[in-house]
């Protein structure tokens, strides 16, 4: 309850929660993390648009909005990937948020992180001198 009151990293902070249950705000769908999507059932005055919002599942961590998610939440599309989604080409990938920071981060060959770093380092590279040239 106090990660509730005082962090909005961990989840939906109570003032979150009381705008989308004053405003009476629909869910309209969830992604494959468990990320909740909003809607405001009545337009803005001001733009003439919707309100959209995710609540994150975990972290707030935008990389973990796929893309369909995203145009929506963007006014892209006007409908969201629970009623219309996006038609996967072949060559697309699964979409995957970013990892930097944590174990499953991606390390070249021959980085510090990896484990047993610098055995498998290229000697063979020169460092360039302006006095090469």
């Amino acid at each position: 309850m106090l990660k509730q009151l005082f962090t909005w990293w961990n989840g939906t902070t109570f003032g979150t929660s009381f705008t989308l249950f004053r405003r009476r705000a629909v869910m309209v769908g969830t992604d494959d993390q468990g990320n909740r999507y909003y809607e405001e059932p009545v337009a803005s005055a001001s733009d003439g648009r919707t309100r959209r919002w995710v609540l994150y599942h975990g972290i707030a961590e935008a990389s973990r909005v796929p893309s369909d998610w995203h145009g929506w939440l963007h006014h892209t599309f006007d409908t969201p990937p629970t009623d219309a989604p996006l038609e996967r080409q072949t060559w697309e990938k699964d979409h995957l948020p970013n990892m930097t920071g944590t174990p499953l981060a991606y390390h070249p060959k021959g980085s510090l992180a990896q484990a047993g770093a610098g055995k498998d380092i290229d000697l063979g590279y020169e460092a360039w001198s302006p006095e090469d040239a």
